[in-house]
């Protein structure tokens, strides 16, 4: 899901609007996806409680290809998010209201409702959508990076329990001293 947010993200660089541009749905799908998702991985790792130093450790045990995966989305997701919120400026909230173009201005001191051309409103519409994509796609990345980490840390207290000795082996009970 990250993946498809980020690069949805970036088809917004390209001339034109991605479609379903004034539709509500796809909002609603990707929070919808997106709360559960990160709530359950973070509670997963919450559960697994551990140490911060095994965080690192953990990550670091993951397959190569699984690292660099999510090194990707994340590096991507920053850069992405870096670059809309430069090209953004101080113009948000794009509307049409009698065939004119509105913008919010968010500029200090002077924060107002202004019109604008066709041309700057496309500008908002797109850097607006770039963000609705950019963020829960870095949520999405964070969620599987906490994922997998937790599953990292759970398959090594596994591994440690089960190569701890009991006490007994196929003899007995142990008599050592």
């Amino acid at each position: 899901m990250s993946a498809v947010l980020l690069m949805l993200a970036a088809l917004t660089w390209l001339p034109g609007t991605l479609p379903l541009t004034g539709s509500p749905w796809p909002l609603v799908v990707i929070f919808l996806l997106l709360f559960p998702i990160f709530a359950g991985a973070l509670l997963r790792l919450i559960l697994a409680g551990p140490e911060k130093h095994l965080l690192r450790l953990a990550f670091r045990c993951l397959p190569g290809k699984v690292q660099a995966a999510l090194g990707v989305l994340v590096v991507s997701g920053v850069v992405l998010a870096v670059l809309g919120m430069g090209s953004a400026g101080s113009l948000q909230s794009p509307e049409i209201r009698d065939g004119r173009y509105y913008v919010l201005d968010t500029t200090p001191y002077a924060r107002g409702e202004i019109e604008v051309s066709y041309s700057q409103y496309i500008a908002v519409v797109e850097s607006d959508q770039r963000m609705m994509y950019v963020i829960p796609g870095l949520l999405f990345a964070a969620a599987a990076l906490l994922a997998f980490t937790a599953g990292e840390l759970r398959r090594a207290d596994n591994g440690l329990r089960s190569s701890q000795p009991t006490g007994f082996d196929h003899t007995g009970p142990s008599h050592s001293p």
